[in-house]
């Protein structure tokens, strides 16, 4: 660099912090590049490869007309199929009309909050919870308003909650998980049903993410659609439908926001990928290979919970959906970011620290992903406990 030259610096809306699952998962990696071997438990991502039928499909796509643009808001056939999704699953009727395709959920948020939120507003999330949600409206100039969970609350959040935090903060939304990352916990449906009437009642704009729905194991996920048509749904094919690395999710909206989410897309992506578009749609017939994909997360479950206990990590989030266990570790640390140092350099299980969920109490939690294969999780087990009997 000549002494002439300048440094770039970053815009102040890019100060965000980093996705530390992320960061996990890029040095469990190179150590494996290393020859480390490493279980790996960071990410949310499904180990099954995606379902026949979905692969099937991208690959008749490959040896037929050239892959192009779709239209901004996606394939109408997979718009209709997503319809027909809601009134076989949740007995709701929705207008094709009102589905969006995005690239994931990820590509689905920044649409929602461009089209629901000026700089400035007030949105209500659950902490701990998913960090995307605060790097996102951090970089959007949206304030996030923390709705405290924990087990008093069964990790849930109530309509009386959203209440006292509109009264002291006058909020402009709500952003709801259920099942939740990274606790598993669930709203139950009368919980959502007071909270989608609350925000009605308040005028607060309502966004449901539900993006672990089909991924539940004693009681199936409601959609917010079931209580209000007003609620923004935000799904994804990435979770149940193994198809992280596909980037292909979808909204429902609000009819009033159809052009704008439209207009959205147009600029900022200008259509989801159309082969992931055409391998999503025939995800949908897979169920039977999906549900068999899910018992084994169901089996992850059963031994991560019994064996954790065994090993004192026993205050744990409920579980009830998702695939995640969230641990109070606090008998063992008080700096969650160097324990889940020491898991991965000194014995080779990957994880990710509470801090990136909990700014406030996640120097006391870890997150363990169990949407690995069976043998994993029996070995983590393994691991973890030589690790705390060293400690």
């Amino acid at each position: 660099m000549t002494q002439s030259a300048k440094i770039v610096s970053p815009a102040r809306r890019a100060a965000i912090a980093p996705f530390i699952a992320m960061d996990v998962k890029r040095e469990s990696s190179l150590l494996e590049q290393a020859g480390a071997g490493i279980v790996h438990m960071e990410v949310g991502e499904p180990s099954a490869p995606p379902p026949r039928r979905a692969r099937e499909a991208a690959i008749a796509a490959l040896a037929g007309q050239p892959v192009g643009y779709t239209d901004a808001l996606g394939l109408s056939s997979l718009r209709e199929r997503i319809a027909r999704h809601y009134r076989v699953t949740y007995a709701v009727e929705v207008d094709p009309q009102r589905v969006a395709v995005t690239t994931g959920s990820s590509g689905g948020f920044i649409m929602a909050f461009l089209a629901l939120f000026d700089a400035g507003a007030r949105v209500a999330i659950q902490n701990p919870g998913y960090p995307a949600y605060r790097n996102i409206f951090g970089a959007l100039g949206i304030e996030a308003v923390d709705l405290p969970v924990d087990s008093s609350n069964s990790f849930a959040v109530t309509a009386a909650a959203v209440e006292r935090a509109d009264d002291a903060h006058k909020l402009d939304g709500l952003l709801l998980m259920s099942p939740a990352n990274p606790t598993g916990a669930m709203q139950s449906p009368e919980s959502l049903r007071q909270i989608a009437e609350t925000c009605e009642k308040r005028g607060i704009k309502f966004i449901s993410d539900e993006i672990y729905h089909g991924l539940t194991y004693d009681q199936p996920a409601q959609t917010a659609l079931a209580f209000s048509d007003r609620a923004l749904i935000v799904n994804s094919f990435s979770k149940y439908y193994c198809m992280t690395g596909w980037r292909v999710g979808w909204l429902v909206v609000p009819p009033e926001l159809i052009r704008t989410v439209e207009r959205l897309q147009q600029s900022l992506a200008i259509s989801a990928p159309t082969l992931s578009q055409i391998a999503a749609e025939a995800a949908f017939e897979a169920t039977d290979e999906l549900e068999a994909i899910k018992a084994g997360y169901g089996r992850n479950r059963d031994i991560l919970l019994n064996g954790l206990r065994g090993l004192g990590l026993d205050q744990l989030a409920p579980a009830d959906g998702a695939f995640y266990l969230y641990a109070d570790v606090s008998r063992f640390t008080d700096d969650s970011t160097a324990f889940c140092h020491d898991l991965l350099h000194r014995a080779g299980v990957a994880a990710t620290p509470g801090v990136d969920f909990d700014p406030v109490r996640g120097h006391l939690a870890l997150r363990l992903s169990y949407a690995g294969a069976e043998a994993d999780m029996v070995e983590a087990l393994k691991r973890l406990k030589t690790f705390l009997a060293r400690r």
